[in-house]
């Protein structure tokens, strides 16, 4: 679908580069578990901490695991918060993988929870069902990441990325073991590429510690950050920003675009953000969706447009930004 009129100046951007968003087959069921987490990182776009009382019921996960069942998604991606923490994640994982027709799993993991008492199943169980890790690490440097994680957070990182390696993640070919890194502040990404070579060299020389790949994913000027910026006085240079470094050449890797986002409570969303925003899907007029994953059908849903926003720059800023990584 075309956009034919401009609701804010990411649509504006869009039409005046001749780049229209449409959606594209479905590859990735994105589940946001929830808002509980073991840590309160100053870049989290999900607002999540200890105290969040957010998380999915055993009864919306039964839903899930149905519909999906009956789709050929290949792939289910449980972010969260700390995704281990909700009582059916080993539940949700397993019935996944054990599916007719086997999905991929991957799993945003907050690294320290491995360490976190009641949690040191959280390694075994990822190895034995070969999920794959997509593992927070802002810096190889201990002072970038204890500032935006918590003090502490980088040596316990490091520890459980040893674990990790030990059972053969990032070096067994069906252990794979990613790396994100977010900037930690008013700025875009480096070269993806030329950082992760950086990355290796110093994991490896300075802590013995292999992975696959290093994922660099912009900050989004909402919730969390967009309050921190605000606090510096950096939010509207942040935004100008993203704005002036829209490049028209990622909106076709979009994650919006062959990505179902959905909340802890089987709402469906466009993306992640959009569901921190309370942005639901829109029907053709406009009017807001509501729907829940169970009630799609994934023909139609095809024909439905992508709702957005100003905080879209975030993802086609420079090289882009999605769940994946850069774009170009």
């Amino acid at each position: 679908m075309v956009i034919s009129e401009t609701k804010n100046e990411f649509d504006k951007a869009l039409v005046e580069s001749g780049s229209p968003l449409r959606r594209a087959e479905t590859e990735i069921l994105q589940i946001n578990v929830g808002k509980l987490c073991n840590l309160t990182c100053v870049h989290c776009h999900v607002n999540a901490g200890p105290a969040r009382k957010e998380i999915m019921t055993g009864e919306t996960v039964d839903r899930i695991i149905e519909w999906f069942e009956q789709t050929e998604i290949p792939t289910l991606d449980l972010t969260g918060g700390t995704p281990e923490m909700i009582p059916d994640f080993q539940r949700l994982v397993r019935s996944v993988r054990n599916f007719s027709q086997p999905r991929r799993v991957m799993d945003r993991l907050n690294a320290t929870i491995i360490n976190e008492p009641g949690y040191e199943w959280v390694p075994e169980f990822l190895a034995e069902n070969k999920v794959e890790i997509i593992a927070s690490m802002p810096c190889y440097a201990p002072d970038n990441v204890n500032e935006q994680r918590g003090d502490g957070v980088f040596d316990r990182s490091i520890e459980a990325f040893q674990k990790l390696n030990e059972l053969g993640y990032g070096r067994d070919p069906e252990l794979v073991l990613n790396f994100v890194y977010n900037p930690n502040g008013a700025f875009l990404p480096p070269d993806q590429v030329e950082l992760e070579a950086d990355y290796k060299e110093e994991m490896k020389k300075h802590f013995d510690i292999d992975f696959n790949a290093l994922y660099c994913i912009a900050n989004m000027p909402i919730s969390r950050f967009a309050s921190y910026l605000k606090r510096n006085g950096e939010l509207q240079e942040y935004m100008d920003l993203l704005k002036e470094s829209f490049n028209p050449g990622t909106v076709e890797g979009l994650m919006c675009r062959n990505t179902i986002n959905v909340s802890w409570e089987g709402d469906v969303y466009d993306c992640d953000f959009n569901q921190m925003m309370k942005l639901p899907l829109e029907n053709g007029n406009g009017s807001r969706n509501g729907m829940k994953l169970w009630d799609i059908e994934l023909e139609s849903f095809l024909e439905k447009s992508i709702r957005t926003g100003n905080h879209c720059f975030g993802c086609t800023a420079g090289s882009g930004s999605s769940c994946g990584g850069s774009l170009s």
